[in-house]
């Protein structure tokens, strides 16, 4: 029997922000466009395809506050740093799907309606990044972390996730840090894969996190991962806690 999610449990991540609260609508789309090749005498249309795009739309209420849906919005429009987006697809528990993007910020625009709550929308245009490589900008994937907030001396590896078999076109991971508050030293955060569920190694590394700092990142990787896949995390830090959403899609 097929699995069906509820839109309900859909979560946004726009850098190192959760702005699922303000958002009512998560619109991905994932293209490919052809050329025509018919030439004088055919008797039938042929084509070749040609390159790859996706869209991402998202809807919902405005809000004024900081780090709110407006400043978030605004400021992204026109900013030449393209954004790390990561769309939850079901409920916050590891191995839910996940969209995972890098997206340009092409049109927001606000409504006031008289009766109505005033809401926003905003549409992206993904983009292929050189800097991690990434042979498309939007991809489905699946999520590393449940999304709730870790004390320090909890951290460390999280459940796995199997994917049935081994890829080998490589893929890319996203992590967002909406909040830190570990202090006295930096986090490390890693992506691993394993062949077995047993004997594990790194995949991904990303950048330390600095105390109680906000961040996020993508990553991408070439060859093959591996069947299994887990978060893990560590901190020379003394006290406090934090939050990291990690998605991971294979090429």
């Amino acid at each position: 029997m097929p699995t069906f999610i509820h839109g309900k449990d859909t979560a946004v991540y726009i850098d190192e922000f959760d702005l699922s609260s303000y958002f009512t609508s998560a619109d991905t789309s994932i293209n490919n466009s052809i050329a025509e090749t018919t030439a004088y005498g055919a008797t039938d249309a042929s084509f070749i395809m040609g390159m790859r795009s996706g869209t991402l739309s998202l809807s919902g209420m405005w809000a004024g506050d900081t780090d709110g849906s407006d400043e978030e919005l605004q400021a992204l429009l026109g900013n030449a740093t393209t954004p790390v987006i990561t769309v939850r697809e079901g409920s916050a528990s590891i191995g839910s799907g996940a969209i995972v993007a890098q997206a340009n910020e092409t049109s927001y625009a606000i409504s006031s309606p008289v009766a109505d709550v005033s809401t926003v929308t905003a549409d992206f245009e993904c983009s292929t990044n050189n800097t991690t490589n990434l042979t498309f900008a939007l991809a489905s994937g699946v999520q590393l972390t449940a999304g709730a907030s870790i004390a320090h001396g909890s951290l460390g590896n999280l459940s796995s996730v199997d994917n049935s078999a081994s890829s080998a076109s490589g893929g890319a991971g996203t992590l967002h840090v909406p909040t830190n508050t570990i202090s006295g030293g930096v986090t490390t955060i890693k992506i691993q894969h394993s062949a077995n569920n047993s004997t594990w190694a790194d995949l991904i590394t990303f950048t330390n996190v600095s105390a109680s700092t906000k961040t996020s990142e993508i990553k991408a990787v070439s060859g093959t991962v591996n069947r299994y896949l887990r978060a893990t995390a560590s901190t020379a830090g003394s006290s406090g806690s934090i939050t990291f959403m990690i998605a991971f899609a294979r090429f």
